[in-house]
């Protein structure tokens, strides 16, 4: 990345900082991740604030790290291509929770998997910048942020947390937050201390998750995105990544055949793309059952017209 320095995060910035301190620990092993942080962080910054002198600054020099990155890695699809970004980042996000799902349902409760579950909800909110998130998505978000705060709040008050999706009341994200942003400085290379209030109430999860369906984790590849300390302080061993279950290719496809008069529209094409794009990035993390099964998705789209 280009050594081009922030200023002291404004007062007003304090809901992005979380997403800047994450492009900065992503810098080096995934930095198209880091890019659409940091464009997130741009675009929210400025609807919050883009004329006081001190928002305008901190913009101004957020807006020079995008555009070194862009040079940088000018090259690079996910880059220059919003379909093939959008992919990269949702997969990354993806795989983020489903370490940390998995060691939820396995019972091992630790600092890493707290913070797995709190930054995929954080790239969950980077999927904003390519449009509105999915239902899925948006529930994935939800479902992390507290999962974060329960655990969390557990752990702190010496509970064991229940694994797994229950049903359970709203959860305070504060001393979550808090403990991220006591981590680092902004402008030294990680987040300025500061205080940090609840989250806003369309933020807590209050809902009832035993109806939410989570995919278990069981299935996330061995070269997750978060890094696995050596040392948890858990007393058990951190569990081996289970064999992938590879899906079966339809047989319906073996026996699909145009209808002849199969006409593809603009946005037929731009689905099949996506699938493929989808495919291509789920197969950078060796994901094997996502990507058969967008190709899948992809061919009988093809092939009859229909999903």
């Amino acid at each position: 990345m280009a050594a081009t320095a922030l200023p002291p995060l404004p007062p007003q910035f304090k809901s992005i900082q979380h997403h800047l301190r994450t492009a900065q620990e992503l810098d080096k092993r995934e930095p198209v991740v880091a890019y659409y942080c940091r464009l997130y962080a741009m675009q929210t910054g400025m609807k919050i604030d883009s004329k006081t002198p001190e928002c305008r600054k901190f913009l101004s020099k957020l807006m020079d790290q995008l555009e070194a990155m862009k040079k940088q890695f000018g090259d690079n699809e996910a880059i220059t291509q919003d379909i093939v970004g959008s992919a990269h980042v949702e997969n990354y996000a993806l795989k983020m929770f489903l370490y940390a799902d998995n060691e939820d349902r396995a019972g091992q409760f630790h600092k890493n998997m707290i913070k797995s579950f709190y930054t995929a909800s954080l790239l969950i909110d980077v999927l904003t910048v390519f449009g509105e998130l999915s239902e899925e998505n948006a529930q994935h978000r939800k479902y992390a942020r507290w999962k974060a705060a329960y655990i969390h709040n557990c752990l702190k008050n010496g509970e064991t947390p229940q694994p797994g999706p229950i049903g359970m009341e709203g959860e305070s994200f504060a001393d979550v937050e808090r403990e991220e942003a006591e981590s680092s400085s902004l402008h030294s290379g990680t987040t300025q201390p500061t205080s940090s209030s609840t989250y806003e109430a369309n933020n807590k999860a209050t809902s009832n998750y035993t109806g939410i369906h989570i995919p278990p984790g069981a299935h996330a590849p061995a070269n997750t995105p978060a890094e696995v300390p050596h040392n948890t302080g858990v007393t058990s061993n951190t569990i081996q990544p289970s064999p992938q279950n590879i899906p079966l290719v339809d047989p319906s496809l073996y026996s699909a055949q145009s209808a002849g008069e199969v006409r593809l529209t603009p946005e037929d094409f731009a689905r099949a793309q996506k699938y493929c794009k989808y495919a291509g990035s789920a197969l950078q993390y060796e994901d094997v059952s996502t990507a058969v099964q967008n190709l899948q998705k992809a061919l009988k789209l093809l092939i009859t017209g229909r999903e």
